[in-house]
């Protein structure tokens, strides 16, 4: 027998809290021991791990869910579960340990997805693009980027019984705002309602209608919920206002920041604009670029101390740190925020001098406004609150919930944004709320090598491409292409080839012949399989594979269009090459039976299809299901299946995808 006890000299911190090691009992063991007010580091892990608790009060923290625990409780982790244990009392909350590793088990817990560890569908979930700037209307670049994200991911939560939503809408205040309206001899509010007005009509013919559209300059309740959250944030005691170096056009005497000046990066050295480099990610202050000048003129500008609300940003490593180990933070932003907290200080000024946006009830009476990007932090919980008042939630921007799950889309010149200064201002604004948060970047689209630019008019815009016939086909080849861990490049030849070769000589060739057989050899009706060979028993388990596959890339943590698109195409290669075998013996009378098999299971693929399709090419995806008899394609299969026996089937003369410039829309 072997006994083991408790003891606090072989104690040393791990995890955030106090371990200790206990050997020979075969799993691995340990003591742990949490202060009072103490909590662990959020963690997931590989192994199966059991507390069983022994002395004091706390709280479990699993995937955001709270459970208490006292003497007596045991809790076990399943592979991967995000959990935090916390103390509640006011004595030690001691517990033992023991964790082991079952590689079946963790295999099992990785291959379910998220979805099902993080029990989505008990939880709201806003799936946010990022607000667009309305100083243009939207081009490929935008929409292969947040926007394509995040209705997709969107759609695939839904067909999963998952309660998500898709918020978005227009960043009225952007700087760059009034940069479009001073060449176009508009007012800022005149050129930020037109192209909102633009920018939601071409997410309409994307097929992407969000739950929520929040234009910030003509919502009734924007402004003064903005100036709550800022005093929330002023009233932490850790922003203050501070005279610090700015610039100014030496002519003018206008301040500047963001569009209105260009120099160096401090960090990497690459041309920039100001407060954002959009090569590295990171941030400057303006006074720090290498070789300021004014945009304008092209000089020099001066530089001057200026008083602005600053934040120490520098002084939230830690707390940045533990956010990002609670959801979805890609290794580039957790790789930002180490080149970000290197800097021995950064003192980012909230607030700017302008006359356009939203002044804080601090300036008082100063020529000072809330800068965009802070705002965009608050802007997220209003879109949140809107969206409940229309669905008759009690969702509160002043009162951010803790089962609330939300999910960032953006482009990565956005990532300092969303993922280390957000948290930082929802952390001052709300230290009792631990916001869940899953983030997933792309990369810049090019266009010619170049990126998409709307200041620079270097763009395909969404307009001139997107019709009724085209959507479908520039939804998948946006997915196919879209930059996701590295920059591509749209090349309007490729698409075409794409749209010749693969949609229409691939996919619909495909579904029009095999509409063709169903038409002659089984008067339009799906037959019932037949007789089965080893060869078509491998390939039901070969569609099990794909629908495996592009479940994955679609669900939480695995998110890639990349590969759905892929997925996709592969199942239409898959069964291309499985009949091009099988049908050797179409019409010999003796294998007739076998015949049979094989068209139920090009059926079974085109359902798969059909289903499967759904959040990437929506339209595509309801006319097959139509052509095939199926009700809609509005609940994500759980298993490949045999489309039912009988079933009218009208795919001999379905048209899904037409050649680029055809006029008449699509249809079956």
């Amino acid at each position: 027998m072997k006994v083991h006890h408790f003891a606090p000299d072989d104690l040393s911190a791990a995890f955030g809290i106090d371990m200790s090691t206990v050997t020979g009992l075969g799993p691995g063991a340990g003591w742990g021991r949490v202060v009072p007010g103490g909590r662990s580091d959020a963690h997931q892990h590989d192994e199966i791990e059991v507390f069983v608790i022994v002395k004091g009060t706390g709280e479990l923290v699993v995937d955001g869910e709270r459970t208490p625990v006292g003497p007596g409780v045991v809790a076990m982790f399943e592979p991967f579960e995000t959990h935090v244990i916390e103390n509640v009392g006011t004595e030690d909350l001691v517990f033992f340990d023991l964790y082991w590793r079952d590689p079946a088990r963790a295999v099992r817990a990785a291959g379910a997805g998220a979805a099902e560890r993080r029990r989505f569908g008990q939880r709201p979930v806003f799936v946010f693009s990022t607000p667009p700037t309305p100083n243009g209307d939207l081009h490929l670049g935008h929409l292969s980027g947040p926007y394509l994200g995040a209705d997709a991911y969107v759609r695939f939560q839904r067909m999963n019984g998952v309660d998500a939503w898709h918020l978005t809408g227009s960043d009225d205040y952007q700087s760059y705002v009034v940069d479009r309206a001073r060449r176009d001899g508009r007012k800022p509010a005149e050129t930020a309602a037109h192209f909102s007005a633009e920018i939601a009509a071409t997410l309409a013919l994307m097929d992407i209608r969000p739950d929520q559209y929040t234009a910030t300059d003509t919502d009734a309740t924007y402004q003064d919920g903005l100036r709550a959250f800022f005093s929330r944030v002023a009233a932490s005691g850790r922003v203050a206002l501070r005279e610090t170096p700015a610039l100014f056009d030496a002519e003018t005497g206008d301040y500047l920041y963001e569009v209105g000046v260009a120099g160096g990066c401090p960090g990497c050295g690459q041309p920039t604009n100001g407060n954002i480099c959009e090569e590295c990610g990171e941030p400057n202050v303006c006074a720090d670029l290498a070789d300021p000048r004014t945009r304008r003129s092209g000089e020099a500008p001066r530089r001057d101390d200026v008083a602005r609300y600053c934040l120490p940003l520098h002084e939230f490593a830690d707390e940045v740190a533990a956010h990002h180990s609670l959801g979805r933070v890609p290794a580039r932003l957790r790789e930002l925020a180490h080149r970000v907290f290197a800097r021995p200080q950064l003192d980012l000024p909230l607030t700017h001098p302008s006359q356009w946006g939203v002044a804080p009830a601090e300036a008082g009476g100063e020529d000072q406004v809330i800068w965009v990007w802070p705002e965009m932090s608050y802007g997220f919980l209003h879109g949140i609150e809107a969206l409940g008042r229309g669905l008759d939630r009690d969702w509160r921007a002043g009162a951010p919930q803790q089962d609330w799950k939300i999910v960032h889309f953006f482009g990565y010149d956005n990532s300092f944004y969303h993922s280390l200064l957000y948290p930082v201002l929802y952390k001052l604004a709300h230290p009792g709320w631990e916001p869940d948060i899953d983030y997933h970047v792309n990369e810049f689209y090019l266009l010619e090598q170049q990126k998409f630019s709307t200041s620079r008019r270097h763009a395909v815009w969404g307009k001139d491409v997107l019709s009724a016939d085209s959507v479908d086909a520039v939804r998948f080849f946006l997915s196919l292409t879209r930059p996701e861990g590295r920059r591509t490049n749209f090349d309007p030849a490729v698409y075409d080839t794409v749209l010749r070769d693969t949609l229409i000589g691939g996919w619909q060739s495909w579904l029009n012949e095999l509409g063709t057989r169903v038409a002659d050899g089984y008067g339009g009706q799906a037959p019932d399989a037949g007789v089965w060979t080893p060869e078509q028993t491998a390939f039901l388990d070969r569609l099990t594979v794909r629908l495996a596959a592009v479940t994955r890339s679609l669900g939480q943590d695995g998110f890639s269009l990349n590969q759905a698109a892929e997925e996709l195409n592969g199942v239409v290669e898959d069964v291309r090459r499985f009949t091009g075998a099988e049908y050797a013996v179409a019409g010999v009378d003796r294998w007739d039976d076998h015949t049979r098999t094989t068209v139920a299971l090009e059926l079974a693929a085109a359902r798969l299809l059909a289903l499967a399709a759904a959040p990437v090419m929506p339209r595509f995806a309801e006319r097959l299901a139509a052509a095939l008899g199926l009700a809609e394609a509005g609940v994500w299969p759980s298993t490949v299946e045999l489309l039912p026996a009988g079933t009218n089937v009208r795919l001999t003369d379905a048209v899904f995808f037409r050649p680029a410039g055809t006029p008449e829309e699509a249809g079956v």
